[in-house]
């Protein structure tokens, strides 16, 4: 079971896609669309723009072209969206509301109980819950994602990104 969580700060309210295949820069973009597809357009249907707030290592880090591509055909084209990622710097991810709001929420419902099936990874994060409101929703992605894809020059140059004055190879902008 390969967990990729997405924090919603201003719902308190987290989504979890669960994948059985690998962990590939497709799979974290696919499940940001996910999210978009299912909760997030309903939660903000004026919205043009979508901050990330991302770690800096595995499927989405700052220099995986894989990754800006997928969220630029996943979201920014797909939905007309103008994406913001901010990556936390390496060793500085548990700085992450998706580690602190989400997944220690997560960790106690679950209170190192056996994971034993896909069943059961998905009750314990779909009841997951807590006093000040946060609710999580879970999904399972059977999709089979192929590890090592890679973007070449051409395909990463009809990307349409701006890189951020400050830090820019952490922080930048993809337009649709």
């Amino acid at each position: 079971a390969l967990p990729y969580s997405i924090y919603d700060v201003q719902r308190n309210s987290g989504f979890v896609c669960v994948g059985t295949s690998h962990d590939t820069p497709m799979f974290a973009a696919e499940n940001i669309a996910r999210w978009w597809s299912r909760e997030g357009r309903r939660r903000y249907p004026n919205a043009r723009e979508l901050v990330i707030l991302a770690d800096a290592g595995g499927s989405n880090g700052p220099r995986c072209r894989a990754w800006k591509y997928g969220l630029h055909h996943k979201l920014c084209n797909h939905y007309g969206l103008t994406v913001t990622v901010t990556h936390y710097p390496s060793g500085a991810s548990k700085w992450n509301p998706v580690e602190h709001r989400l997944h220690s929420e997560i960790s106690k419902n679950w209170k190192g109980r056996p994971l034993d099936s896909y069943e059961t990874v998905l009750n314990y994060l779909n009841t997951t819950t807590t006093t000040t409101g946060l609710k999580v929703h879970a999904s399972l992605d059977k999709k089979k994602y192929k590890k090592g894809i890679k973007i070449s020059d051409a395909q990463f140059c009809e990307i349409p990104v701006t890189y951020n004055d400050d830090l820019p190879r952490w922080n930048y902008t993809l337009e649709p």
